[in-house]
């Protein structure tokens, strides 16, 4: 990244897509390595899977990083675009003669306006793309997550019965708790009505 942030206009590119074609190959080696996981020893596998996807998650960073530079890379092209067409335009001084209202102003104004919008518009719509693709990175996290709990579930011997009874005993103890706060309470209530 240090490169791409020091490298010229005409570098930018080059260095980008290196970049670029550098996190893609980690993403692949990454898709090779959860294959390998799958066949180290149980004892060495947990650890090999955090490293792979801590390796993952790293490279999504790096992406995501990418991407930012590029947005930046964008605007700043795009600002100095509309500073040269402002630096080149020719403004003419007001005609003293002439004390007609000017209609331009007003559709100057709109103009502006309408400018102002579509840019904030595209602001969202890049926000909103980077937010998608943030959210895009979360889910394969996730779903790594839940592939790295249901092979532990798997490895402790956790079969769906065991699940369904530990749920079902929880459900019933729940019962419990709540039948004998409600039974303490009558009685409580039973006792101050007998004594008072």
């Amino acid at each position: 990244m240090g490169r791409l942030e020091t490298a010229s206009d005409h570098e930018v590119y080059v260095v980008e897509n290196s970049i670029k074609a550098q996190i893609e190959q980690i993403m692949g080696n990454c898709e090779r390595l959860d294959i390998l996981v799958n066949k180290e020893h149980p004892t060495r596998r947990q650890n090999a899977r955090m490293r792979v996807d801590q390796v993952r998650y790293d490279s999504q960073h790096l992406q995501a990083a990418v991407r930012n530079f590029e947005h930046r890379r964008h605007m700043k092209s795009q600002q100095r675009k509309e500073r040269d067409l402002l630096l080149r335009t020719t403004f003419k001084t007001n005609d003293e003669e002439n004390t007609a209202i000017n209609i331009g102003d007003a559709q100057i104004n709109h103009h502006t306006s309408l400018m102002n919008s579509h840019k904030g518009i595209d602001d969202l719509i890049s926000h909103g793309s980077s937010v998608i693709e943030n959210l895009r990175s979360q889910r394969g996290t996730l779903k790594g997550v839940k592939t790295r709990m249901l092979n532990i579930a798997n490895t402790l011997g956790l079969s769906n019965t065991v699940m369904r009874l530990i749920e079902k005993r929880t459900t019933q103890d729940k019962l419990v708790l709540f039948g004998g706060m409600l039974a303490t309470s009558l009685v409580m209530f039973l006792l101050w009505k007998y004594f008072t």
